[in-house]
């Protein structure tokens, strides 16, 4: 034990650029991915200008992190990867007709995550994308993130409710994937702000978006859980990142309620179940059993949260390099929350959660955690006012000088 915090953010961000993708797309695809390159323009601050280089540029990146006293991260994609209509993120499931570009585009970006961490392996656990619409495809794929030593795992995103073309997480089609991770010891992870509906074209769309996001990022989860996949894998780790974690506990009442009385009655009012869909434990029993909570620039609610999730499967992220994340002041954020959390509980929070479940050393990060991670000290002082220009911080910290 040192006197500072080795700090993992759970949470980070990272992608090429297109030029960089286009050296790791298959040759076969390069004439059409100049042509869409040349219709595409770019909506996103982030990846626009100096900022966008925080996505790729080790030094840059090695940088700014640790200024915020990070070492270790969670690497989740960024970016437009090749032929997407949008951030990867909340790309929609692509059509049968846009399929094999697309899953072309996923694979570039697979190779270009691979290489990108393969640079700083004890700081940079990268995380795979797949698609569900080929089940061979998708299994195929976990293999080959597993091989490339992306040992943050597989991103699985919510399906949309009205994507007719994707049959949804709870299809038992998809057994043989979940089998698949489950013996290749891969995460599934599933980060916030997918699975939403589309809204149209509509003054009303955003406040709809920003008002349902949570409730169609928490469906992976009720999903998996209430079809049986935690029950079936149990040594299947699911981990939902960036949706918060305090409306948690009271789903888990509610869902642990529900199980509860169709085992012992059957029924739900007039409802009756089958005995196949009676799962033998509780949903607090499977969350404990299967799932971790990577929780980004949380709140008060989400630091509650804790004690009823467990602190062994709770896990801080900064988000980097996105402007809602904590940085550059993630150690007024850590002040304002944790000044009074028992040193060795926030060590778990901060990175031995995430060390234990994503593989980090936490031998190998120690010296660089001794340089330049927050001390005890320091987290232990109460944050009684808050920095002084916060927005011209955060334009300085996306655009140097």
């Amino acid at each position: 034990m040192t006197d500072r915090y080795t700090i993992i953010s759970s949470d980070c961000h990272a992608g090429g650029s297109h030029a960089m993708y286009r050296e790791y797309l298959e040759e076969r695809y390069l004439e059409d991915f100049d042509a869409w390159r040349g219709k595409y323009k770019n909506p996103f601050r982030d990846l626009q200008d100096d900022g966008r280089m925080r996505n790729w540029d080790d030094e840059r990146r090695n940088g700014d992190l640790e200024a915020d006293g990070i070492v270790g991260e969670v690497v989740y994609p960024n970016t437009v990867p090749p032929f997407f209509p949008s951030f990867v993120l909340f790309a929609r499931p692509p059509k049968p007709d846009e399929y094999e570009h697309r899953l072309a585009g996923i694979r570039a970006h697979n190779r270009w995550m691979a290489d990108f961490c393969e640079r700083f392996r004890e700081r940079r656990a990268g995380i795979g994308q797949v698609f569900l619409n080929d089940l061979d495809d998708a299994i195929a794929d976990a293999h080959w993130i597993k091989e490339h030593g992306l040992r943050g795992g597989v991103l699985v995103s919510s399906i949309p409710p009205d994507v007719d073309y994707v049959d949804p997480l709870y299809d038992p089609k998809y057994d043989p994937f979940w089998r698949a991770c489950e013996e290749l010891e891969l995460p599934v992870n599933s980060h916030g702000g997918t699975g939403l509906p589309d809204y149209g074209r509509y003054g009303v769309s955003a406040l709809l978006y920003i008002n349902e996001v949570q409730f169609y990022s928490q469906r992976p989860f009720v999903q998996l859980l209430l079809s049986g996949v935690f029950e079936r894998f149990p040594n299947m780790k699911f981990v939902m990142t960036e949706m918060g974690c305090a409306w948690l506990p009271p789903m888990l009442r509610q869902m642990d309620g529900v199980l509860d009385q169709i085992r012992k009655t059957g029924r739900t009012g007039e409802l009756r179940y089958s005995e196949e869909h009676v799962l033998p434990k509780s949903a607090t029993e499977y969350f404990r059993q299967s799932c971790w909570v990577g929780v980004s620039q949380p709140g008060p609610a989400d630091v509650a949260a804790r004690t009823v999730l467990g602190t062994d499967r709770w896990m801080w992220g900064s988000d980097y390099p996105h402007d809602e994340g904590t940085a550059p002041f993630t150690r007024e954020h850590l002040r304002q929350l944790f000044c009074d959390a028992d040193p060795s509980e926030l060590r778990q929070l901060l990175s031995g959660n995430a060390a234990r479940l994503y593989g980090f050393d936490l031998d190998v990060l120690a010296p660089i955690a001794a340089r330049v991670g927050p001390t005890v000290e320091e987290i232990a002082q109460p944050l009684l006012e808050l920095p002084d220009h916060p927005n011209e911080a955060l334009l300085k910290a996306a655009v140097p000088g």
